[in-house]
């Protein structure tokens, strides 16, 4: 398959950004793709691992570039589109992302692109990992995956079929939303679990030495946790508006079972776990 965009440029060498690299690299056409790195260490790093056209220069990096790809914390993307810009990014180009969250990036782009003709255009792709950076990026890190595109900018259909058939072409399953539905969406389905699994760890691994004994359930209920926690700070506090409810609810879902148990109500202990099953177990079912 080949993408509509020839010369791509991704802003950031974590775990998304270098496997992007490696995604687009595994295409039978594959496009150029530069990466720009912060620090020359990630350069040896991302080169160790297979990627020749990584940087440290952004002018260098955005260089003809037509599809701009910010692999960077959402925090960041303002002043780094900004320095792009200073740099001399294409008038022509598209810029995305891979953030966590949508309603920051087009409230605080969109005023940097005004008088130019270069578009912004939101992308979520849902895949990750509980490990960090370049050592962690594989090329199927996006197949199947689900990629949840926003376009309260209002870009050219033209741009937003292209960037559709990006994602499509490494392997992922596209939907478009606003950027409040997606922001609401993934305070429920991804925020809210991590906040969950981050909180089982500190209850359940009060002493860490006990992990040993646990079996797959915590494993399993507790992976997500070890995820960078400078980055989920920061992913949970911009989306704070849509994640508050949802952690209000699940603090009046908890007292249900507590009271349950406080009343040795087996039967409603029962009802409580049933509807957790009954929503469960679709996802067991094929995408």
């Amino acid at each position: 398959m080949k993408t509509d965009f020839q010369n791509i440029t991704i802003l950031g060498g974590g775990l998304l950004g270098g496997s992007l690299v490696l995604a687009l690299a595994g295409l039978e056409n594959p496009p150029c793709v530069r990466l720009w790195v912060r620090k020359s260490a990630t350069v040896d790093e991302a080169q160790k691992i297979g990627i020749e056209k990584v940087t440290c220069d952004l002018a260098e990096a955005i260089q003809d570039v037509d599809l701009l790809i910010l692999a960077v914390p959402v925090g960041s993307m303002g002043s780094l589109v900004t320095a792009a810009l200073d740099a001399g990014l294409p008038d022509h180009c598209l810029i995305t992302d891979v953030g966590s969250v949508k309603r920051a990036p087009h409230h605080f782009i969109l005023p940097l692109l005004r008088g130019r003709e270069i578009q912004f255009i939101g992308s979520h792709p849902m895949a990750g990992s509980e490990r960090n950076g370049l050592a962690a990026a594989s090329s199927t890190l996006f197949q199947n995956a689900a990629c949840l595109l926003t376009n309260d900018d209002a870009a050219p259909k033209e741009l937003a079929d292209a960037l559709e058939q990006f994602w499509n072409t490494i392997g992922c399953r596209t939907s478009w939303m606003s950027a409040v539905v997606h922001d609401e969406l993934v305070a429920r389905i991804s925020h809210l679990p991590h906040l969950i699994a981050a909180c089982a760890a500190r209850i359940c691994l009060k002493d860490p030495s006990e992990g040993r004994f646990g079996g797959g359930g915590l494993r399993d209920t507790t992976r997500v946790a070890g995820g960078n926690p400078s980055m989920w700070a920061e992913i949970v506090t911009e989306n704070r508006e849509a994640l508050i409810g949802p952690i209000q609810e699940t603090i009046t879902d908890l007292r249900e079972i507590l009271a349950s148990l406080e009343n040795g109500d087996q039967e409603q202990a029962r009802q409580w776990l049933d509807v957790a099953k009954n929503r469960r177990d679709p996802l067991n079912q094929p995408q």
